[in-house]
């Protein structure tokens, strides 16, 4: 994509870029014994190009792209492309989407990494929006370049030491800074925020009307827009959860998905004097929201012309009713209010969060716990759900095959979270976050001004950093009845860095009482994780140098969640029996020690940690 012409401005794509880098497809794949979330990059680039309709009301162009057996395997993936563009009259954007293809008889491969890209001019875009809470004037790129930044670790972060704009001065700018859910992100873009009467402010939005087609589910994060000016579509990435997340095309696997369709939305507005241009930011910004919601209503279009994309007559309905039963909670079942509940392509308790090859179907029950699942394609699924407040992933044990156009009532779906016995003490909220434990202020001389008194203050830089600051000598210590996890326990648990440079695991204290141990009782404890990157988390209960400890995780996770600013990556579930001989009558300490040390990345973060007594004795 050359140009984009809107508003009187001849192109709003970066110009001074060549033509094959402003707007396009871009796809990462490997080769199927590799393991790597990274790999071949390749610029999808169509060899044939079809007007597929064209009228009065409607215009569609494709260009496809053809695999060639005879191309060797570094030059391109063994994929059919059809890059599909849609134009309605009187509509103030762009459709886009793809159809990729991949036939039995061809070799496998994995992709790390499937998107949209579009490049804006630097001299018109400089105010990026995200959410309500997530925009501000951004950097240029030439400020991202030595001498005026400074590259910090990882490498996306960078200071900006001499900025063409002042006013970013000792700022860090990081793209992965600006990362959102799936289910957050449908809308998101740039405004030029300086105007006069010849150059009018303009909006430019990428509208993402559905994640169905995005891989790993509502929660998965995934880039948004950035320094560039760039604003993304992601469909398919491993970020926040590593090679889990990566499609693996499997010899004589036929293998088909359209992404998409999204809008492209373009606006504008008249407002041109400097006391209404304050106004433009917002007025625009409400406007894309609003043609957001315009285009969820209308989901699933009806005007694709590829049979590939499923209009709303061939789509079905799946509902029911969601409750929850813990019975040391209540004695009656739990409406379950604002639970996720999901169909995804067949497989374990919560593998739909890794699962990127099929489509996803996701809702949130109301205050009732009822809940519809609505435009779900045809084919077989799983239902899924989890709640928050409660720990552990539902899963049906019966397959559904989804007819087109039908509508079906699963009835009344009873989840039964991992429980033995009454809570003794709990640590944290089982969200599948860590958003509610300490963050740290930043330090000083690596602030992004956008998440000072933010809800998302984790996305500051460097706060792995500010562990050690905050304990220089001795590990966190949590005790029970005392501490209170919004302020004492500190969000990640992390590497410590020593003088000479190197790093070194380290050990976390939960210290608690018990009034009395019952005797050849087993103790349960449940640690939620919200993320792990290269991690190995061991637990030991009053003996600090118990070998090996009562329980070891194995090294897990590759989610790099810490160095990219997140508080989640993927939910892994612990449920650990503690013998009664390891537990005294008052005093106790749990030792959580996290041992691989190579770097400051390597750690967790807890989602939710709770002890639980044994079992009450039956009743005869």
């Amino acid at each position: 994509m050359a140009s984009i012409q809107y508003n009187g401005v001849d192109n709003l794509l970066q110009v001074l870029n060549a033509e094959d880098d402003r707007g396009y497809w871009d796809i990462v794949w490997n080769e199927a014994d590799s393991t790597a979330t990274t790999g071949i990059y390749e610029r999808v680039v169509g060899t044939s190009y079809k007007v597929i309709v064209e009228n009065d009301e409607q215009l569609e162009i494709s260009f496809t792209t053809t695999w060639n057996p005879s191309s060797m395997p570094q030059k391109q993936s063994p994929l059919n492309i059809d890059i599909r563009y849609v134009m309605l009259r009187n509509s103030f954007g762009l459709y886009c989407y793809g159809i990729f293809e991949h036939r039995k008889e061809w070799p496998a491969f994995n992709i790390p990494q499937i998107r949209m890209v579009f490049k804006l001019r630097k001299d018109k875009f400089d105010y990026m929006a995200i959410g309500d809470n997530k925009q501000r004037s951004m950097p240029v790129p030439d400020d991202r370049l030595p001498p005026r930044g400074k590259t910090l670790t990882p490498p996306e972060a960078v200071l900006l030491l001499d900025p063409i704009e002042p006013l970013f001065k000792g700022e860090v700018d990081d793209k992965y800074q600006y990362s959102s859910n799936n289910k957050d992100m449908k809308v998101h873009g740039w405004i030029t925020s300086k105007s006069d009467e010849t150059n009018p402010a303009m909006g430019f939005w990428v509208i993402m009307p559905s994640n169905e087609f995005q891989s790993g589910g509502p929660l998965k994060q995934n880039l948004t827009s950035h320094v560039g000016p760039i604003t993304l579509a992601m469909f398919q990435s491993s970020h926040y959860a590593g090679e889990d997340l990566v499609v693996r095309v499997q010899k004589n696997e036929s293998w088909k998905k359209v992404f998409g369709p999204i809008f492209v939305y373009l606006n504008t507005t008249t407002t041109t004097t400097s006391s209404e241009n304050q106004q433009v930011q917002p007025w625009l910004w409400k406007d894309a929201k609003d043609q957001m919601r315009k285009q969820v209503e209308r989901w699933p279009y009806d005007f694709p012309a590829s049979g590939d994309f499923h209009k709303s007559h061939q789509r079905a309905t799946v509902y029911g009713t969601f409750t929850v039963q813990d019975r040391f909670i209540s004695d009656k079942q739990i409406l379950a209010q604002g639970a996720y509940v999901g169909l995804a392509p067949p497989g374990a308790a919560g593998s739909w969060q890794t699962e990127c090859k099929g489509y996803q179907f996701w809702t949130q029950t109301n205050k009732r716990g009822f809940f519809s699942i609505n435009n779900v394609l045809s084919g077989s699924y799983n239902l899924f759900a989890w709640v928050p407040g409660f720990i552990g992933d539902y899963c049906n044990n019966v397959v559904l095959t989804i007819k087109p156009g039908s509508k079906v009532n699963v009835g009344e779906i009873v989840y039964k979270p991992p429980r033995d016995g009454p809570t003794l003490w709990e640590i944290g909220i089982p969200d599948r976050s860590a958003a509610e434990f300490y963050v740290p202020d930043p330090n000083p001389n690596y602030v992004n001004k956008l998440y000072l008194n933010h809800p998302e203050r984790f996305r500051q830089h460097g706060l792995w950093e500010r562990y050690a600051d905050l304990y220089p000598n001795e590990d966190l210590i949590y005790t029970v009845g005392h501490s209170d996890y919004r302020k004492h326990w500190f969000f990640a648990h992390v590497t410590r860095k020593k003088d000479d440079g190197s790093y070194h695991g380290t050990t976390w204290q939960i210290k608690f009482k018990l009034h009395s141990v019952r005797r050849n009782g087993t103790y349960k404890l449940r640690l939620a994780l919200a993320t792990a990157n290269f991690s190995e988390l061991q637990v030991r209960v009053n003996n600090p140098k118990e070998d090996p400890p009562m329980f070891t995780s194995g090294v897990i996770g590759k989610d790099n969640t810490i160095a990219r600013h997140g508080i989640h990556g993927l939910y892994r579930l612990y449920n650990i029996d503690v013998s009664s001989h390891l537990l005294m009558k008052d005093e106790n300490i749990i030792f959580l020690t996290q041992t691989m040390a190579n770097g400051p990345f390597e750690g967790i973060m807890y989602d939710y940690i709770r002890l639980e007594a044994p079992p009450p004795p039956h009743k005869s």
